[in-house]
């Protein structure tokens, strides 16, 4: 029968159940082969048998050190080029040792000359890394051998039959440090290949958790026990908007931590919820969940019915508002007596406030109607100040310009127009009457641009920051409460954002959109 068949688990390849650490431990015991025979050649060519060491018969002392010396040599030069059948290699050098420290043994005077306890050595090394019953298989090799060059001894050289009592001590000891060893080495084996499979189970999940953690739509902040950053996955440090979060203080990042568990940031708002992780390193995990979608999905819920229901009113009062308006005109033309010029003035001025209001209501309609284009800042805006200043009657030396260079933006001409307007207007209205008390600032930052309309007026109140963009909320008695809130529509169907920045004077609004590319 095939040996292969008969003893599989001698030949099975290597990379199905042997670690490298095995090959590592056969090449340092081959080294303490060459080691061993380099010593003994050495000492018998220096000192010859002077030293017991092949005091029988020192020429087969020398030639089988120097076999001894050249097979472990070969065999290191095998262990670096083939990493093949590991059992067939390791059963081979205890092979050449049980044969080589024999003829040593021999040629030294037999069991007396104590080389045998150097089997010992060479079967513990083997048993480390060789499964049981091969360590047995070894042991038994070397009592064969032990038994043999002492019958040798009794049989050619009449020695005493008395004397088998040291080679049978020994040949037990071999069994037993096999034995010991063996078991000793697979129990550290199981424990290293649970440690192996533990510790790939290990990184496998932690590789799951991280890919799942890095996706989530929700911020994760891990904080240490004094409230520093640790960890966060990168939606943490897109909500937050710092450039660096591992070792910043929770309390700079979100000012206010700990008493609130809702923020206002980078006009978003970002819930929080804290949890503990219940261990005695005292981390604690922090998630930052951006509810702004969420809010805008409700607030859009909230008014599809109401939009629906003022577009169709819209539609109906438009005729009868532009019969009163031109009715008020003609009052004037045939009487003009003080109390009639003044009811027509307020009916004419609320005709006209209906009037921004029934355009602002169809302008939420026409919200999807668009056609993107791209839009050079620099020249754009020049011209809409030109426009806005021959419209409104504003003094032009009001506005300052600071643009970066060809800035361009992906929008609709017509939504860029009617935002800048309403923006410039509430600025405008709440700046100093001074020269230069509006600026409209343009950076390039990445793939985005922000266009900033910022004024030295008294800025918005804290109080009232987080209801800017709500329909219908306004601070001034002729507003209708929708330029704001239209604003941002406009600029979310341009796949643009419209955001409040809270600064320490005056009042700044940022309009965050795609750039364009080169023509």
């Amino acid at each position: 029968m095939d040996a292969s068949v008969r003893y599989p688990e001698l030949f099975l390849p290597p990379e199905e159940r042997t670690p490298d650490s095995f090959w590592t431990s056969l090449r340092y015991f081959n080294f303490y082969r060459i080691a061993v025979a380099t010593l003994f050649l050495t000492i018998t060519l220096v000192y010859g048998d002077s030293l017991s060491l092949g005091s029988h018969a020192l020429a087969l002392f020398r030639y089988t050190s120097l076999a001894y010396l050249a097979a472990a040599v070969f065999a290191h030069g095998v262990l670096r080029n083939l990493r093949d059948r590991f059992n067939v290699q390791l059963s081979l050098h205890a092979a050449l040792d049980v044969m080589a420290i024999t003829l040593l043994m021999y040629a030294s005077g037999g069991i007396r000359s104590g080389l045998g306890v150097m089997l010992v050595i060479s079967l513990t090394g083997a048993a480390i890394v060789a499964p049981r019953r091969l360590s047995f298989l070894y042991a038994a090799l070397a009592a064969i051998a032990l038994l043999l060059e002492q019958g040798y001894w009794v049989l050619a050289h009449d020695a005493s039959a008395t004397n088998f009592l040291q080679p049978g001590l020994l040949a037990i000891g071999c069994f037993a440090t096999a034995g010991v060893t063996s078991w000793l080495a697979q129990r550290v084996a199981a424990n290293e290949a649970l440690a192996r499979q533990r510790g790939r189970s290990l990184e496998t999940q932690t590789r799951v958790n991280q890919l799942v953690i890095e996706d989530m739509h929700d911020g994760v902040v891990v904080l240490d026990r004094e409230g520093k950053v640790v960890q966060h996955n990168p939606q943490a440090q897109r909500l937050l908007g710092a450039q660096r979060l591992l070792g910043a203080p929770i309390g700079e990042l979100l000012p206010g931590f700990g008493a609130a568990t809702d923020f206002e940031l980078r006009g978003r708002h970002i819930g929080v919820r804290l949890l503990d992780s219940g261990n005695d390193e005292l981390f604690s995990v922090l998630f930052l969940e951006d509810t702004t979608r969420s809010r805008e999905q409700a607030q859009q819920l909230k008014l599809a019915a109401l939009g629906r229901l003022t577009a169709n009113i819209a539609h109906e009062i438009r005729n009868p508002l532009a019969a009163i308006s031109h009715a008020a005109e003609l009052m004037v033309e045939e009487r003009r007596d003080a109390d009639r010029a003044r009811l027509t003035r307020i009916i004419h001025d609320n005709t006209l406030r209906l009037e921004r209001l029934v355009s602002d209501v169809l302008q939420l309609n026409r919200r999807d109607r668009l056609s993107t284009e791209r839009v050079a800042l620099q020249p754009w805006l020049v011209a809409f100040i030109e426009e806005f200043v021959a419209n409104e009657s504003v003094p032009p030396e009001r506005f300052v310009v600071e643009t970066a260079g060809d800035a361009a933006i992906e929008f609709d001409p017509g939504h860029l127009h009617q935002v800048m307007w309403n923006l410039l207007r509430n600025a405008v209205r709440h700046a100093r009457t001074e020269p230069r008390s509006v600026r409209l600032v343009v950076r390039a930052i990445g793939d985005r641009v922000e266009l900033s309309v910022i004024d030295n007026g008294p800025g918005v109140p804290r109080s009232s920051q987080g209801q800017l963009f709500e329909p219908f909320f306004t601070t001034d008695s002729k507003g209708t409460g929708l330029g704001l809130y239209l604003a941002r529509e406009l600029c979310a169907a341009n796949r643009a954002r419209l955001e409040y920045v809270h600064q320490a004077s005056g009042a700044h609004f940022r309009v965050v959109a795609r750039s364009a590319a080169k023509p």
